[in-house]
């Protein structure tokens, strides 16, 4: 059966994940302005940049590449960033077997508040249980000390670094190639994982009450 890469809205207590869209463009460039810089990751700064961020994934949407999210703060409503599906590889007859989370980043406010973990969960469970595949990937510039903490700090699994892999999107490196930490889960190692995610959740949300 062949596959069509498309993401559904995804929500839990502390994030909703949309389908990104141009009405998010001012949030998201509202939510890059919390912090100084995003090093390592492309981020729209301005509305301007924000509306071709918004463009440019949704051609890649169109070209069946990705599945784009604006990341949305459950208890205020506003954009706090953006994810997504990327890269499905597919068997012969067209099914899912693996697929990549990645083009994430989020305001400085909502870093360590348990979104980042909360968005983590509800895509990797969608993607091992409704796309049914049997690995998801998560790769960052092998530099980003920050990302690859967060990424190991949901579950994901340390593969190594691919030299020269993919485009820089450092600050000055315009044309050049970067380093790609390389991560990973299984379908076998899933539901450690998953009872992994929800322990934390759990704590986050004892943490938070009032």
């Amino acid at each position: 059966m062949d596959f069509h890469l498309e993401g559904p809205v995804l929500e839990g207590r502390f994030v909703r994940l949309e389908p990104l869209d141009q009405h998010h463009a001012a949030g998201l460039a509202a939510a890059a302005q919390s912090r100084d810089s995003y090093g390592y990751t492309w981020v729209p700064s301005t509305l301007e940049e924000a509306v071709d961020y918004v463009e440019q994934q949704h051609a890649r949407a169109a070209a069946g590449r990705l599945a784009p999210y604006a990341q949305i703060e459950v208890a205020t409503g506003r954009t706090v960033g953006a994810t997504s599906f990327w890269d499905p590889r597919r068997r012969e007859d067209g099914s899912l077997y693996a697929i990549e989370v990645g083009f994430t980043w989020l305001a400085a406010d909502a870093q360590g508040t348990g979104i980042n973990t909360e968005a983590k969960y509800l895509l990797f469970r969608h993607a091992f249980e409704a796309f049914g595949v049997m690995r998801v990937d998560l790769k960052t510039d092998a530099r980003n000390a920050r990302s690859r903490a967060a990424i190991e700090s949901v579950g994901a699994r340390f593969e190594g670094v691919l030299r020269n892999w993919s485009r820089s999107w450092a600050p000055g490196e315009d044309g050049l190639l970067r380093d790609a930490a390389i991560f990973s889960i299984t379908g076998a190692e899933w539901p450690d994982v998953r009872r992994h995610l929800e322990a934390k959740l759990v704590a986050r949300r004892s943490v938070s009450k009032p």
